[in-house]
């Protein structure tokens, strides 16, 4: 594998007494879409900042391609920074805002023209280089910030909540569009943003952070399906669970007790002992209901009762009481002829072992 376009050491940085970026290591290769999600007040702005040059570490060391980035300008890094509020200038047409950058440095005139309208056909605006901000909308305005970033052919662009601004249906949209332009280009991206699904849908990997720390890196399906603690979890998508210990354990399940519930069979990543203290996640849609305490073909089932019923057109959303103190959500997908459940009936609920995870922490 060839020089990363990205390389984080150690990073640390502190805002007066408070640990903001706690001894963050990652690399990001090029012309990988790379995510930092969590929480405020996470550090994934921080880190982005730092990236960027707009603050400084107190340890640790930033390389892009190779080069490190120690004393360098924020004018002087091979990055540029898409804000959440996009930060065009009102005054300015389409075409000054992207050419802006190149203007400042002088580039001739005739490439000024020919890269800002190569831009412009990236991103679908090359039929409006004379309107002004006030004059597009959310997405449009999306997507000058964008080209005003790739006309400068930096080595990262850095995308700070980069859909924020826009509303729920043109966000969906919006983050298709955002990584077909990355693919398109082949740059390298870092985002940050708190919104899972988004992060999930556009990276090629994800950093979920929390107080300062990234707790685990990898693609999207890995995050989702294999989060390596209680916070990742819940924190990248819905996430039922139950606590309880280690009974038994076996090559790649382990046997969980949890008072007052049939034994449970749950795959683990991290290594176990017998009476090691648990907590099963399993994620919504993995869960079937049935009427049938004696259908077979699963790992698992246990009593329940329907709380509510909710009803989100392609699919029912069930809450379930499994005890006075557990109640999970099973979504199920809508079909047919399909009987639903309803509130107050008792079922059973089933889910194989390969799709609950047994976590330490």
């Amino acid at each position: 594998m060839g020089t990363a376009s990205v390389e984080v050491r150690d990073l640390v940085k502190y805002h007066g007494a408070i640990l903001a970026v706690d001894r963050c290591s990652f690399s990001v290769q090029p012309g990988e879409f790379f995510s930092l999600i969590g929480p405020s007040g996470s550090g994934k702005t921080t880190t982005l900042r730092l990236l960027a040059g707009f603050e400084q570490p107190d340890r640790g060391e930033i390389l892009i391609e190779g080069r490190s980035m120690q004393s360098i300008a924020p004018n002087h890094r091979p990055v540029n920074l898409v804000f959440q509020n996009y930060a065009l200038f009102p005054h300015l047409t389409v075409f000054k805002n992207v050419a802006f950058g190149l203007e400042m440095r002088h580039i001739a005139h005739s490439e000024v023209n020919s890269r800002v309208g190569a831009a412009l056909d990236m991103v679908r605006l090359h039929d409006k280089p004379d309107r002004f901000p006030s004059q597009l909308s959310g997405g449009e305005q999306q997507r000058v910030a964008l080209a005003r970033a790739l006309v400068n052919r930096p080595a990262v662009v850095l995308l700070d909540e980069p859909l924020g601004a826009l509303d729920q249906q043109l966000r969906q949209d919006m983050r298709l569009e955002l990584k077909a332009i990355q693919e398109q280009v082949g740059l390298t991206f870092i985002c940050v943003t708190h919104h899972q699904e988004e992060a999930l849908t556009m990276s090629d990997r994800v950093a979920v952070m929390n107080r300062g720390r990234i707790l685990q890196i990898g693609s999207p399906r890995d995050m989702y399906e294999s989060p390596r603690s209680v916070f990742v979890a819940n924190f990248v998508g819905t996430s039922n669970q139950l606590t309880g210990r280690v009974d038994e354990v076996n090559a790649v399940t382990c046997r969980i007790h949890v008072p007052g519930m049939p034994s449970i069979v749950a795959r683990y990543q991290i290594s176990l002992t017998v009476g090691t203290p648990v907590t099963l996640t399993i994620r919504p849609e993995r869960l079937d209901l049935s009427r049938d305490q004696h259908e077979s073909g699963l790992d698992n089932r246990v009593p329940a009762r329907i709380d509510k019923a909710l009803y989100n057109g392609s699919d029912m959303h069930y809450k379930l009481r499994l005890s006075d103190q557990v109640v999970w959500t099973a979504r199920v997908v809508n079909g047919g002829d399909q009987k639903g459940f309803t509130a107050g009936e008792s079922v059973y609920v089933g889910w194989n072992a390969g799709d609950g995870v047994a976590l330490t922490e």
